[in-house]
């Protein structure tokens, strides 16, 4: 029988395989993963790019033991949001971390709204804009 087993020390060839099926799963999003002990891989495009690969959110993952939901300040996902989770044992410690994109903080529908609002003032300025005459009740 064939088993995978996830510990504080698996490799990025222990990783991979299924990892690649969570890659799948997700629409190919891009995931990244790694253990405890060592560094993991990172998937793009159906294949593995990187077989050392660890990165910042990870790390922080693996220190607090807590999902992150961020954008990182550096590396390949620099400013990109990324949720990133811990991958916990029997006693909760964690012993490896999985991170995606994370394709639904892209629409930061509060900072949307800011910039709207902004934009209104610098068209309108003060004035209610549209003008009531503009409005489309006004046009019934």
């Amino acid at each position: 029988m064939e088993q995978y087993i996830i510990s504080v020390s698996s490799s990025a060839r222990d990783l991979a395989p299924v990892m690649l099926c969570l890659h799948d799963l997700l629409g190919r999003l891009p995931v990244t993963a790694r253990s405890r002990d060592h560094p993991g891989v990172r998937i793009e495009g159906g294949k593995v790019i990187d077989e050392a690969y660890t990165g910042p959110v990870l790390e922080e993952v693996l220190a607090e033991n807590a999902t992150l939901r961020v954008r990182p300040p550096n590396g390949p996902y620099k400013g990109i949001p990324v949720v990133v989770a811990p991958v916990r044992g029997d006693d909760g410690r964690p012993i490896g971390a999985i991170g995606i994109v994370d394709v639904t903080g892209i629409f930061d529908l509060a900072g949307f709204m800011e910039q709207h609002a902004d934009i209104r003032k610098q068209v309108c300025g003060e004035d209610p804009c549209p003008l009531p005459t503009e409005s489309p009740a006004a046009k019934r």
